[in-house]
């Protein structure tokens, strides 16, 4: 095989707020495997509050690309593993060379990844829309430029609760709200109520990562399902979250890729936790593969591309809701533009 890369900049739509910070731009590193003329694409974001930075990524790459480029593709499966134990400290470059393979696999058998993995792709959710931490009349205008069925609130900050309460005048929507670990337990139990009565669907990591004495209280007692995130990252993380949470949003990067989070999803269900798959901002090549893998979860948010202003690729289609597929084409499915 012969790697590439690339590294991208890639401006939001509006500034993107949540309980951590604010950020205009989603860095964003991009791999290629090509063999024989055909390429793979794989796109993992860089989040700050993971520590793994696109530099970061493009290094250790560079350190690892003559043992790659000598890998022999023909499991994607067995290609992770060889990633696992050779990159073990940065889970987002193995998710974007994972994803990578698994695309170009597809289209060396000339499949696309649902179908090679024998899925029905018309049992796909619908996605959320995201609308970040903002001034209620802002973003009372985003859900009006773009109504949509289900919506994803951040929240984790003073007046959170107010602010919900005058989203839910304006829409009938469905809302999950995402906390992204910005309450304490006191302040949840206190908010879970209010929520209630807002018609909440889920509420996302309400508490710190690791507040699992909190998260025990907080699951006895929340009539509203509790979805962990930053506190389920791999997969020696699902069987903890169990008797902690209801669910687990499982985000291809923070993973490291396609192959544990299908995995993660069934051991999820083995041990009765619902699933939704995550985006952190992907443009269509990252969030194509969550489509693919979409008929396995209960949930689905996978708007980053409806989020940022330009895109890498074509080939999703977003309509009230719904994603699909432009064409049916191998692999991931989708077409580079700006490679």
């Amino acid at each position: 095989m012969i790697v590439r890369y690339s590294t991208y900049e890639l401006p939001f739509i509006y500034p993107f707020t949540i309980s951590k910070g604010t950020k205009t731009h989603q860095p964003t590193f991009v791999v290629k495997l090509e063999w024989r003329g055909q390429i793979g694409y794989g796109e993992a974001p860089a989040i700050s509050y993971y520590d793994i930075t696109t530099e970061k990524m493009a290094a250790d790459l560079e350190q690892k690309k003559v043992a790659i480029e000598r890998f022999a593709l023909t499991d994607p499966e067995r290609f992770w593993h060889f990633l696992h134990h050779l990159i073990p400290n940065n889970p987002f470059l193995i998710s974007a060379l994972d994803m990578a393979a698994w695309d170009l696999f597809g289209k060396m058998v000339n499949k696309p990844l649902y179908a090679l993995w024998q899925l029905d792709k018309s049992r796909t959710q619908i996605t959320d829309y995201t609308i970040g931490i903002d001034t209620p009349e802002k973003m009372l205008l985003k859900m009006q430029e773009k109504p949509w069925p289900a919506y994803k609130i951040k929240v984790g900050f003073d007046g959170d609760m107010e602010l919900l309460t005058i989203l839910r005048s304006k829409t009938d929507a469905s809302i999950r709200v995402d906390a992204n670990a910005g309450w304490t337990l006191d302040e949840a139990l206190r908010k879970i109520p209010v929520m209630q009565e807002l018609g909440i669907e889920l509420i996302e990591q309400p508490l710190a990562k690791d507040d699992w004495e909190g998260m025990k209280v907080l699951f006895e007692q929340s009539p509203i399902p509790l979805f962990a995130d930053e506190s389920c990252v791999k997969e020696s993380d699902v069987e903890i979250c169990a008797g902690y949470f209801h669910g687990i949003n499982i985000k291809l990067t923070k993973c490291s890729g396609i192959t544990p989070a299908r995995r993660m999803i069934k051991q999820a269900k083995s041990v009765g936790l619902k699933t939704m798959l995550g985006c952190m901002n992907e443009s269509t090549i990252g969030s194509s593969a969550l489509l693919h893998l979409a008929p396995m979860v209960d949930y689905l948010d996978m708007d980053g591309p409806l989020l940022l202003k330009e895109d890498l690729a074509t080939g999703l289609i977003y309509d009230f809701g719904k994603v699909g597929f432009l064409e049916h084409r191998a692999g991931l499915g989708v077409v580079p533009i700006i490679i």
